[in-house]
């Protein structure tokens, strides 16, 4: 629990503890210990590079839902604006123009709401 609270911050986390049920409570645990405890927890690669790396993926699966909470959490990771279009122009080349460019707009709307949030 605490790679993915300082990954996703403990809002975003204490928000999915409270919306867990009894029917998603072992996913939950597995997203837990796999995800955050297992893989986001490795030294091998800095977060930045694991949260690129997942931005990529995402794109490249077209799991555009996850995009803006992931970009959301570069704040934590170090990875720059930069940083996420690069991986997003990678994906251009790789995975399909039409996949980048929709996370790209993704990418666009969340840092603008997270650069009107660090405003107030």
């Amino acid at each position: 629990m605490t790679t993915r609270r300082a990954v996703l911050g403990d809002a975003h986390v204490d928000r999915a503890e409270a919306a867990k049920t009894a029917f998603d409570a072992p996913f939950q645990t597995l997203i837990t210990e796999s995800a955050w405890g297992t893989v986001w927890s490795d030294d091998t690669i800095t977060r930045r590079e694991r949260s690129m790396l997942t931005l990529a993926i995402l794109a490249a699966t077209g799991s555009f839902d996850e995009i803006p909470m992931h970009v959301r959490a570069t704040a934590n990771t170090g990875a720059s604006a930069d940083d996420i279009l690069q991986a997003f122009l990678h994906v251009a080349i790789y995975a399909g123009v039409p996949k980048a460019n929709h996370a790209i707009k993704l990418a666009k709307q969340t840092l603008a709401q997270m650069e009107e949030e660090e405003a107030r």
